[in-house]
């Protein structure tokens, strides 16, 4: 049994509102399928960046490290899987761009009917969203059997800047510096920076630097943890030391972050 039930959400309700919440890179404990219906952007995932857009269905499966930037017009629909749920979800991450008709109406059909069922709050909810999470996983296995959609084999900044994103979705609460997970990897600094920079626009310490204010702004806003021990979490050498990295990056204090969110 998973604690959590399968949902159907907005973009908007996925962040709260916060664009951080989906811009900044991160991973999550929950597996995500977001359905563009309008708008473009950008997309880092599967250790690259790529444009994105209308009828893209994008595969984020649990802990993989991502974000996608479809500014203010961007409208998507979001089935989130939770951590423990017994859905076959797709464990590669992939973005389907999707040409035919007839499959951008299956789709839109799917998470149509998945919402409906939602909203209704009958009992067995829980049941028959798991079902209809079944049908939208079955629709996405079949897309990604697809020749269209069999990725190309990724050159070596993008297989690199792969193995670095797991390493900071795994060891992002660490004290280690970009130059640490470079030695891990058996590469110098200045190589992973290269490679992440040429796959993501990106530099290695951007990437690392974005995973651990997102965590910080998480819990900040969605907990009630004490700052000092989110910092030691963190693997800051001190409370002051995570206030100067708040103040940097977002131009306010942890307290005031926390207020805001109030």
């Amino acid at each position: 049994m998973h604690d959590a039930s399968l949902r159907i959400v907005t973009l908007p309700q996925l962040t709260g509102g916060q664009d951080w919440r989906l811009n900044l890179a991160h991973d999550r404990a929950e597996s995500l399928m977001i359905w563009i219906t309008r708008g473009q952007g950008r997309l880092l995932l599967g250790g690259q960046r790529r444009g994105v857009g209308t009828h893209n269905a994008i595969v984020v499966p649990a802990r993989h490290l991502f974000a996608l930037d479809l500014g203010r017009q961007g409208v998507a629909q979001v089935m989130a899987v939770p951590q423990g749920s017994a859905l076959s979800f797709p464990q590669t991450a992939a973005q389907l761009r999707i040409r035919e008709q007839e499959a951008m109406s299956e789709l839109t059909a799917l998470m149509e009917a998945a919402t409906r069922e939602q909203q209704k709050a009958r009992p067995l909810l829980n049941t028959a969203m798991d079902a209809h999470g079944t049908l939208i996983s079955v629709w996405l296995q079949r897309q990604m059997a697809l020749d269209e959609h069999v990725p190309t084999r990724p050159n070596a900044a993008v297989r690199l800047t792969m193995a670095y994103s797991e390493r900071i979705s795994q060891h992002f609460q660490k004290p280690m510096t970009m130059a640490d997970h470079a030695e891990a990897l058996q590469v110098t600094p200045t190589h992973l920076t290269r490679a992440c920079k040429a796959a993501t626009g990106k530099t290695a310490a951007e990437l690392l630097t974005e995973r651990v204010l997102y965590e910080a702004r998480h819990l900040l806003t969605s907990t009630k943890v004490p700052a000092q021990d989110i910092a030691r979490f963190l693997g800051f050498g001190s409370a002051a030391y995570f206030t100067r990295f708040m103040l940097q990056h977002t131009k306010s204090t942890p307290s005031k972050l926390r207020q805001a969110a109030a």
